[in-house]
């Protein structure tokens, strides 16, 4: 018999979905960006649901939720791009940005890459979240299972005894109990993903000769203080304080490859530091949101903290 946790992912991925789908279609006004370094030629946008503004008005594209407010979007304003192509797409893994994006069979979206030419100038790329998770709502399913988890579990840390195998060692020298953790399958994950990863960038980079090419990593969803979070998001606050980790070394993963592979990395966590699920000014939304965005992502000011920092990074 499945546990009560168990019954609850499955019900709670299709709310991550439906949410996703049912955003409203208003949303809080956001600065403009400020020009950057003088690129201004032809851009090009790829990635996954952050680099798409998953539910952020307005919606362009149904199934890939992109939004014309994503922080592409805004650099390209900013930048006065000569032309701009926004091939973004929620769900979108590594794999996606060289072959077709199929979901439960259907072709969401091309091959990214294929928007690439030698005109064009820039690249900007946010991708790695979805692939630790086994669905086709990659990061969604890692979340659903955490918050399950919290149900049956709310003072301990369900989300991490999943992931990661561990156990309690008796120490002489003290005379005390510690946690020695074992093997994790999301470090083991993002680990995984970094020559896949780089197997892109310098696909990227044969199909873009001419373009700088920028590595997009993920803001802060989730505070340094995880004691901030409780009661405020569905999941324990030891849950908190492992899934920062993992997001941490995720975001240490794509800047160690970006350098490794002639892109230059984008740290959007600083910036948005204080602004995460669980603070009183959320440029990123919780489980249930405040203002339109898929749960857990960015809504429109959050997307426009990431494309500051894009432009930020183009002055240096």
């Amino acid at each position: 018999m499945l546990s009560p946790a168990r019954k609850l992912v499955p019900a709670l991925l299709g709310t991550l979905a439906l949410t996703a789908s049912l955003v409203a279609l208003s949303a809080p006004s956001a600065g403009a960006a400020t020009p950057a370094a003088n690129i201004n030629g032809a851009y090009v946008a790829l990635g996954d649901s952050y680099a798409a503004g998953a539910g952020v008005p307005g919606q362009s594209d149904g199934l890939c939720l992109r939004s014309d407010h994503n922080y592409g979007h805004l650099v390209a304003a900013a930048l006065n791009s000569s032309s701009y192509t926004d091939v973004t797409c929620s769900a979108a893994k590594i794999k996606d940005i060289t072959s077709a994006q199929v979901d439960v069979l259907i072709k969401v979206n091309d091959p990214q890459i294929n928007a690439l030419s030698s005109d064009t100038q820039l690249v900007t790329l946010g991708i790695g979240g979805n692939d630790l998770g086994t669905s086709t709502l990659g990061i969604g399913d890692v979340i659903a299972t955490c918050i399950a988890g919290a149900v049956v579990n709310p003072f301990g840390t369900p989300c991490h005894d999943v992931y990661a195998d561990g156990h309690w060692v008796w120490s002489w020298s003290t005379l005390s109990w510690s946690w020695q953790y074992g093997e994790d399958t999301l470090v083991d994950k993002i680990n995984g993903e970094a020559p896949a990863l780089a197997a892109t960038l310098q696909q990227i980079h044969a199909k873009a000769p001419n373009a700088k090419v920028m590595l997009v990593g993920y803001p802060s969803v989730l505070p340094d203080d995880a004691s901030t979070c409780a009661g405020r998001q569905p999941i324990t606050v030891g849950d908190v304080s492992y899934l920062h980790g993992i997001l941490g070394q995720m975001n240490d993963m794509l800047a160690n490859t970006a350098a490794a592979n002639g892109a230059t990395y984008v740290d959007t966590a600083t910036p948005t530091k204080g602004h995460d699920v669980c603070s009183d000014d959320r440029w990123i939304e919780g489980a249930l949101p405040g203002s339109p965005a898929v749960p857990f992502h960015p809504n429109a000011t959050g997307e426009q903290a990431m494309a500051n920092a894009v432009l930020a990074t183009l002055h240096q």
